[in-house]
């Protein structure tokens, strides 16, 4: 899951968020480096190109449904203190901390995955060929190290270089989705046939393809933390969202059939950068070689965004007394987190020892946020039973339509999903649901130090 955690705003401030600024908000949470490497992934756990598309337009549903939720949640309940903070209002005090703990080593590995994406593109530049998957997880380590020695010289992206790297994106999808008009197919597809398709083995590689798409959906979950910066409209919010997730199902869609129709579904279940591949048919190697640049440029970005995000996460639970004060330490010249920071980095370069491509990653990753999105999503029901409002309040704040059928459908598709991971990467879930005790552990520790 490709997101970063935004602190919300300040609780005083008077500018809003218009519509218009809440769908390209979405936009961006949303739209990050999957679309260009887990179209593979989910050819090959669907195993057909029925179950395949089924598999995104699914996806893209579901998170509508979860984009609303985690809306209502926001306007409902606006919790200074970020996304995290949701698990301690609803639960007790050692599973949120579990959770989050659990969510931030998450967050690393959803890191180490997007900087191996970025690796495999650049190596086709570099070696012209294939290249064994420790090269690649060698590569990967040595970007999260370079952007750890930049963020420690405290070095800064403003929200105008974010919002010209999220249009350059988009405008790759759209050249990726212009390639379906500009060149002849390498394959002829066999047409789409859905008239058998509702069987037990296609209900199972549902669940397998719903890892690699929700990866690449991921993001909407931010939303929670500008609940309080919406316009006061009631109607804002949920046009913006549903405009934004509208947009990106369709983009997200549309970039999948190029994919399909240019090099067909039996070399994309087999394709390592299949966006390169697809822009090869097209503009020749020239133009292959630049759209792997492009990428890596566009990996580097993200890698240096998480790098500065999540310490900042970590300085935060760490005022709260969840993590030790150390992890409030800043240097006194650059005024940057330098233990945050090299935790969180250590933790990232540690996964990819240990998980060196990225379908291992993707499913320590999934397992972790699947658990995690279904019980944040759980606490809008108890955020409602406890903590009433009055009939002008309710007025003033976002309530979905048809609720709780849009949240539930969100909670059982995520229960569905972790139970998929454990089922086909059962080690991996198992050191997912280990990191999540050891949490606890270390949660109890604390309270007991506290105590003496």
């Amino acid at each position: 899951m490709e997101s970063i955690r935004i602190l919300p705003f300040n609780m005083k401030t008077k500018e809003k968020l218009s519509s218009f600024s809440l769908t390209m908000l979405v936009i961006g949470l949303v739209i990050g480096m999957g679309i260009f490497r887990t179209a593979s992934d989910t050819a090959k756990a669907a195993g057909t190109a029925e179950v395949f598309f089924v598999a995104w337009i699914l996806g893209g549903i579901v998170a509508l449904c979860g984009a609303l939720t985690f809306a209502e949640i926001g306007s409902r309940y606006p919790i200074t203190g970020g996304y995290y903070k949701i698990f301690s209002v609803a639960f007790h005090p050692s599973i949120a901390y579990a959770l989050n703990l659990a969510l931030l080593v998450s967050n690393a590995a959803a890191l180490s995955g997007v900087a191996l994406i970025g690796s495999e593109y650049l190596c086709q530049v570099i070696f012209q060929d294939a290249t064994n998957d420790v090269v690649k997880s060698m590569i990967a380590m040595l970007t999260i190290v370079l952007f750890y020695g930049i963020n420690l010289l405290g070095l800064s992206i403003s929200s105008r270089a974010l919002n010209i790297l999220m249009f350059i994106k988009i405008g790759m999808i759209l050249l990726l989705i212009s390639c379906m008009f500009l060149s002849q197919p390498q394959v002829q597809n066999t047409a789409l046939n859905f008239s058998n398709f509702l069987s037990k083995d296609n209900f199972l590689a549902i669940g397998a393809a719903l890892m690699a798409v929700s990866f690449t959906y991921g993001g909407y979950q931010q939303t929670i933390n500008f609940g309080e910066e919406i316009d006061g409209d009631t109607k804002v919010m949920p046009r913006g969202i549903v405009t934004g997730m509208i947009i990106i199902i369709a983009l997200y869609v549309c970039v999948n059939y190029a994919y399909y129709s240019i090099i067909g579904f039996e070399s994309l279940k087999e394709a390592r950068g299949v966006a390169s591949l697809v822009i090869a048919q097209v503009f020749g190697p020239f133009g292959q070689t630049a759209f792997s640049i492009l990428l890596f440029i566009a990996v580097l970005a993200y890698v240096n965004v998480q790098l500065m995000a999540n310490p900042r996460v970590m300085f935060a639970m760490s005022q709260e007394g969840l993590l030790p004060k150390k992890f409030q330490y800043k240097s006194k010249e650059k005024n940057v987190l330098v233990i945050s920071l090299t935790v969180f980095a250590t933790i990232a370069i540690i996964v990819l020892f240990f998980a060196n491509t990225f379908e291992k990653i993707l499913g320590f990753v999934m397992f972790l946020d699947s658990i995690g999105m279904a019980m944040s999503a759980m606490t809008l029901f108890i955020i409602k039973k406890k903590f009433k409002k009055t009939a002008e309040e309710e007025n003033s704040i976002y309530k979905m339509k048809l609720f709780p059928i849009p949240t539930l459908i969100f909670i059982l598709c995520y229960l569905y999903i972790s139970i998929t991971v454990a089922i086909r990467y059962t080690n991996l879930a198992l050191i997912g649901a280990g990191v999540f005790v050891l949490s606890l552990f270390i949660y109890f520790l604390i309270i007991q130090s506290r105590k003496k």
